[in-house]
């Protein structure tokens, strides 16, 4: 059983005050932080690079989980981890075929590796990675644009992939990004995710109150979970 882990994204963030925004997260007890770096090809979106990714690395104590919406990213996986990335996702549609030894790579650099897939990309691809990944991200919107509505068929895509690390015995965190508000924590936890991405709904108003109502829900979810386990 894997544990849940809060993962807010920074793209949210208010980068005249992202040292603040760090600390915010940091003390209201969130587990990591989430980098999203675009380069305006594998999508449309530009968005952080490595300078802000040092920044973020000297502010924080937190693992920083880069998710690299990047073009053949093995060029930059280097540069990623020595920038201060704990944990680096890459997309298989964006790898063309050397997504095996780009992950074989990050592993090498001491980081975690994490695949990523778009929402129209079938999560069975996702198989052929068991062996070579420590995450798998499903995507629940198109990547490139914060701010997104969930779509749903995202749950049942995840209760899929769930299934598929399960059945393979293998220790792979199922993360999941895009539209998660309160309201569908729940059910993306339920569903088998265990690392959520969460960022307009975090940022907004309140960082401490917003982090405290999703630890509450992720802390239940958890609870009723680890009962059924010793039930059965």
């Amino acid at each position: 059983m894997r544990p849940f882990i809060l993962d807010p994204s920074l793209l949210s963030a208010d980068y005249g005050n992202l040292a603040a925004d760090l600390a915010a997260l940091e003390a209201s007890g969130t587990h990591a932080v989430h980098f999203d770096m675009m380069d305006g090809l594998f999508v449309p979106s530009i968005s952080m690079g490595f300078p802000v990714l040092k920044a973020v690395r000297a502010n924080t104590r937190l693992p920083v989980d880069v998710h690299m919406m990047v073009e053949t990213p093995i060029r930059y996986v280097d540069q990623c981890a020595a920038s201060g990335a704990d944990w680096i996702t890459i997309h298989h549609e964006a790898c063309h075929g050397r997504g095996k030894e780009t992950l074989a790579h990050i592993r090498k650099l001491g980081c975690k590796a994490g695949l990523s897939i778009k929402p129209e990309t079938p999560v069975e691809v996702l198989r052929d990675y068991l062996d070579d990944a420590d995450l798998f991200l499903i995507m629940c919107v198109q990547p490139g644009f914060g701010g997104q509505a969930y779509i749903p068929e995202s749950t049942e895509r995840i209760r899929q992939t769930a299934e598929m690390i399960r059945q393979s015995g293998k220790p792979i965190d199922l993360q999941v990004d895009g539209g998660i508000s309160k309201r569908r924590l729940a059910m993306v936890l339920e569903a088998g995710a265990n690392v959520v991405v969460a960022g307009t709904c975090l940022f907004r108003h309140s960082i401490p109150a917003n982090i405290k109502e999703f630890l509450t829900i992720m802390d239940d979810v958890d609870r009723k979970r680890r009962n059924a386990a010793s039930a059965n």
